[in-house]
């Protein structure tokens, strides 16, 4: 494991961790069973995998600290990211020995200032991969 030297990947990271959770927060509200999260394979790592009635659901986290009028959030979600995204939901997939459960990839978009004390906005897009 290598660790971390940068201040500003230290703070990214744990950004990403309080977006995560704000984002597993905001699902189990919704009725989403969580099954995993920061489920590894040798191609990467899906954010969360969960469960949406019979749906099988993998979805990236996506987290920023402030609205920007230029991008969104969802501009980072690149064609590669969405190939890697494709590709690590079946791995994962590849697990079962029967047909796979109904699944989809999707995207949730966490705004928040931990500074701020506020409560997250958050987005989500079901199917958007």
């Amino acid at each position: 494991m290598c660790e971390n030297t940068s201040n500003k990947k230290s703070n990214t990271s744990e950004l990403g961790r309080l977006g995560e959770a704000a984002a597993c927060r905001y699902l189990r509200r919704k009725g989403f069973k969580i099954s995993a999260r920061n489920w590894r394979c040798r191609l990467g790592e899906i954010d969360i995998v969960a469960h949406d009635g019979p749906d099988l659901v993998f979805i990236e986290v996506k987290t920023r600290r402030r609205v920007s009028a230029q991008r969104s959030v969802f501009d980072n979600i690149t064609a590669a990211k969405t190939a890697k995204l494709r590709q690590l939901a079946y791995m994962y997939l590849s697990r079962y020995r029967r047909k796979p459960p109904p699944h989809r990839i999707d995207i949730v978009a966490v705004l928040l200032d931990p500074e701020m004390n506020t409560p997250p906005a958050i987005e989500h897009i079901k199917a958007a991969v």
